[in-house]
């Protein structure tokens, strides 16, 4: 029903957008890092119970809302924009931190870490743009039921994204413990996400209300 093509093309997007810093990368690995594995894993399923919540609203087509109330999608867009520019901020500014530095944070019980995680991805700008703007791209009204097609390509996306954010939590006690021994990667890290999460926030705000 879907094509190759097409297929490929999201799994590239989701890797990349999976492997850039943002919102739900923060906070894995800081809740991983501070609390263990276990908790981080518990906020992944938090995290991938969002892109659940995403993947239903496209597919049942409530995504068209912002294309026929363009200031709605642009609303959105500015806000999530705004979000990831307080985020370089925090992590570019003098005495900025790291995603991998640990820090002094509460250890919250299984339920609050789940929605946790489910808060951070339904308010993750960069998936609120995949859903709205970018999947319908790729859906082909004459290879079958447009629906079917986005559920199929959602699922794509979650299974890349769930896989490389697992990873990315197992061995987030490794990574902090390697940049901790070495100041100079760990400026270059932050400085590194700090750019690329301005970039991001850019290229969100300026991404035209009907893309």
């Amino acid at each position: 029903m879907i094509s190759y093509a097409a297929v490929a093309a999201i799994a590239l997007f989701a890797l990349g957008l999976v492997l850039t810093p943002g919102p739900n990368m923060i906070y894995l690995v800081s809740r991983s890092v501070t609390q263990g594995r276990r908790a981080g894993l518990i906020s992944l399923c938090g995290v991938a119970a969002g892109f659940l919540v995403y993947v239903a609203a496209a597919t049942a087509g409530l995504t068209t809302i912002f294309t026929l109330v363009p200031p709605l999608y642009t609303a959105i867009k500015l806000a999530g924009a705004c979000y990831l520019l307080w985020l370089a901020w925090q992590t570019l500014r003098p005495g900025g931190t790291t995603a991998f530095e640990p820090r002094d944070l509460p250890a919250d019980p299984p339920r609050r870490l789940f929605a946790m995680g489910l808060v951070t991805n339904l308010l993750n700008p960069k998936i609120a743009v995949l859903y709205v703007s970018l999947l319908p791209q790729f859906a082909d009204p004459g290879r079958g039921h447009v629906a079917v097609q986005i559920l199929l390509l959602g699922a794509v996306q979650v299974v890349i994204a769930v896989t490389v954010n697992a990873l990315i939590v197992l061995g987030a006690g490794s990574i902090a413990s390697f940049l901790g021994r070495r100041p100079g990667w760990r400026r270059a890290q932050r400085y590194l996400m700090g750019s690329v999460l301005a970039a991001l926030a850019v290229h969100i705000g300026l991404r035209p209300a009907t893309a």
